[in-house]
């Protein structure tokens, strides 16, 4: 038996100038990072949702709620490797994940073999990160935010 969740996660930019941007795990150092509880790691946060809705656990919040001490600053691939434990309690493995990223800059490709060797290792399985630009068009187009799309399939164990 298989099953499919879709996970969606944005961010806005952040004020904090110290803040660093952190997408699927990688650090891009020298720019502006994401405003969130966490480390603001869009891509990650969607991949968690798409896991856990395939898994019917729920979302993020639930989970790792933004009002939580805990998860202030949390490194999302922590939380990540805690949603596929939870998915493999519940009697399900991971197939595989495709992400798309909505982001006008920094370009990913450069860093996109690092991000999906990070989430995979995380995962357990397969994970595929793809970029596209909003051409200039609304809060992501015009740089303000990042947002991210994913895809999982899981397996009955």
């Amino acid at each position: 038996m298989i099953r499919v969740g879709h996970g969606f996660d944005v961010h806005a930019r952040s004020a904090d100038e110290g803040r660093v941007l952190v997408l699927g795990g990688v650090r891009f150092e020298g720019e502006a990072g994401l405003a969130g509880h966490s480390d603001a790691d869009a891509v990650t946060h969607a991949v968690i949702d798409a896991l856990l809705g395939a898994a019917a656990l729920g979302d993020i919040g639930s989970h790792f709620p933004d009002t939580d001490p805990r998860w202030a600053g949390a490194d999302s691939i922590e939380l990540l490797r805690a949603t596929v434990a939870m998915v493999a309690r519940a009697g399900w493995r991971p197939g595989n994940v495709d992400c798309t990223v909505v982001v006008e800059a920094p370009a990913l490709a450069p860093h996109r073999t690092l991000m999906e060797e990070t989430l995979t290792a995380a995962v357990g399985a397969p994970v595929t990160v793809k970029a596209t630009r909003a051409e200039g068009l609304g809060a992501i187009g015009r740089g303000e935010g990042i947002a991210c799309w994913a895809v999982a399939l899981v397996e009955r164990v």
